[in-house]
């Protein structure tokens, strides 16, 4: 259902209109997306991982900054070359959709998509969105 779904919301959705990802995602970079990016900048692997990255003792490598640093006007700037984490966010298209419950719902108010998936999904399944929870 949820692939469904997906399919029918994304292309309503024009991603340029909200950039929230490119504003507040730490997304993981391998060397090989690295080495490819800095090559397309034409800069040295050294210069890029100065400029662009911050690498953990664990030798996992992000972002330095937020928003990111190729966001302009809410569209990527070396979109042909971004990150495999940037490309598959949402990842609604993902299986195992079940094993990323808390990932999805931590974007649910980030992600267009995700909210109108997640609310969507909401009503196929008869969700009761009236029920008020009262403390006891």
């Amino acid at each position: 259902m949820v692939f469904q779904l997906n399919e029918a919301i994304s292309p309503r959705i024009n991603c340029t209109e909200c950039g929230n990802c490119c504003k507040s995602l730490m997304v993981l970079i391998s060397d090989e997306e690295a080495d490819h990016l800095s090559k397309h900048l034409e800069q040295s692997r050294e210069a890029f991982d100065e400029q662009y990255l911050e690498k953990g003792s664990n030798g996992l490598m992000i972002m330095n900054r937020m928003p990111c640093h190729f966001l302009s006007n809410n569209k990527c700037t070396v979109y042909e070359y971004r990150f495999e984490g940037c490309k598959e966010f949402p990842a609604l298209h993902l299986p195992n959709f079940k094993d990323r419950l808390f990932t999805t719902f931590m974007h649910y108010e980030r992600c267009p998509i995700i909210f109108n998936v997640v609310e969507q999904l909401k009503d196929e399944m008869g969700f009761e969105r009236d029920t008020v929870v009262k403390k006891s």
